[in-house]
């Protein structure tokens, strides 16, 4: 029997799906980034008072516990419509996708996990005994927006596998921080609220196992739902993948035309994208660098910890992995693939930024001495992984440049050696 190849071609309706996708979150990660550098640069300048005061502004009902700061309504109300989209996705790789088989499925999971434990345990050793460790579940995250923007600039020649198990592992990395945030960062929990939000979830389940598409029905359900979770204590974020694992998803066999969940992610993936995510960058990333608070950091376990963890810790962690599985099974690498691309893509795993920055909020608490340390780690970090991604990848890509011009090459020798004979 032939054994089993990591990084193998998906199918071709899966790497249509995929091409879909890299080209949305890309764009979505330039708008991050932008975002991002925006806050910075803001909250370095002489109006950065104005930019906190933004931040710290109120609006919403009070009657009904929402008059929330728009820094807070971007954490937990829009990142939920990037849950959304991560619960549809995660939806469909497990009912629809590649991930559906076993096989295919062991390497992104077994590399997510690995690139889980042992950036935690990294961080945990590095603050062990401090008020830092609760927040050893940072640097745990990657930035699939982030990461994929990196990737489409630095690897267009890299192998298609090599971006399907980028975003597959993310996909998995999304739903282990989903779980991480529900079980460990709800210190306040309220049980009528969450029970109460059953009702408008089954609702709104029922309505789209119907193929029910009205959205004057499904969106107050949706926000009802939210806003009994945030009321439970909860991160609201949470209602938001509980929504998107409530829609169906359809396998191309079992009817024409695209599902619900094909549907709903092509309306909600751009806003996810486009604002959401690139919003919450905003005002997350604000952190004053200038007056100190650079060389606070550099002193601070919290700061160096997530750096180490995201540099070091999430590497060792895919990379370990992904050899553990093939080193204890019959699997191996692709013919046409190295372990330096292994390593990039270990690299590249190492950005951590939206879901990273969220559970420093949820450790720390916003506006803490803590939470602006977190900033500059993630920050600080992220960087330095996405450069020495840059430079590992680069230097693949241009291997494959190289192999594809001499394959090309080799075949109009041959059209030529053709042509002679037939002459």
């Amino acid at each position: 029997m032939t054994a089993p190849r990591l990084f193998a071609r998906g199918s071709r309706r899966e790497r249509l799906r995929i091409a879909d996708v890299l080209r949305r979150e890309s764009v979505g990660g330039a708008l991050l980034v932008g975002a991002a550098a925006l806050a910075l640069v803001w909250a370095n300048s002489p109006w950065a008072q104005a930019y906190t005061d933004l931040a710290a502004l109120r609006v919403g009902p009070a009657s009904l516990h929402l008059d929330l700061t728009l820094a807070t309504w971007a954490a937990d109300g829009l990142l939920a419509i990037f849950f959304f989209v991560a619960g549809l996705e995660l939806k469909r790789e497990f009912v629809a996708g590649d991930l559906r088989d076993p096989t295919r499925a062991a390497l992104p999971v077994a590399a997510a996990v690995g690139g889980m434990i042992v950036p935690a345990l990294l961080y945990t050793a590095i603050n062990a005994g401090t008020d830092g460790l609760s927040g050893w579940a940072i640097p745990t995250a990657t930035d699939i927006a982030f990461a994929l923007s990196v990737l489409a600039i630095i690897g267009t020649s890299l192998p298609d596998a090599l971006r399907t198990f980028l975003l597959t592992l993310a996909v998995v990395d999304d739903l282990l921080a989903i779980t991480i945030i529900a079980c460990f960062y709800t210190d306040d929990l309220a049980v009528v609220p969450l029970l109460l939000a059953l009702v408008p979830l089954a609702a709104f389940t029922v309505l789209v196992q119907r193929r029910v598409r009205r959205w004057w029905l499904l969106l107050p359900l949706a926000a009802l739902t939210w806003g009994l979770v945030h009321a439970s204590g909860v991160h609201a974020t949470v209602a938001g993948v509980l929504l998107g694992f409530a829609v169906p998803v359809i396998r191309r066999r079992e009817g024409p035309g695209p599902g619900l969940a094909e549907h709903f992610e092509h309306r909600w993936r751009p806003l996810s994208a486009g604002v959401a995510v690139p919003v919450f960058a905003f005002f997350s990333a604000g952190v004053g660098v200038v007056g100190g608070g650079a060389a606070a950091a550099l002193t601070s376990r919290v700061t160096l910890g997530i750096v180490a963890a995201l540099v070091v810790g999430k590497t060792l962690g895919v990379l370990g992995a992904t050899w553990l599985v093939q080193r204890f099974t019959r699997a191996r690498l692709a013919d046409e693939l190295s372990w330096w691309d292994v390593l990039g893509l270990s690299l590249l795993a190492g950005i951590g930024f939206t879901v990273s920055l969220l559970i420093g909020e949820l450790a720390f608490g916003t506006g803490t001495p803590q939470d602006d340390l977190v900033k500059i780690g993630v920050l600080a970090g992220s960087l330095v992984s996405a450069l020495l991604a840059t430079v590992v990848l680069r230097a693949r890509s241009q291997v494959y440049r190289r192999m594809c011009a001499e394959e090309r090459t080799d075949a109009a020798a041959g059209l030529d050696d053709q042509d002679d004979s037939t002459a």
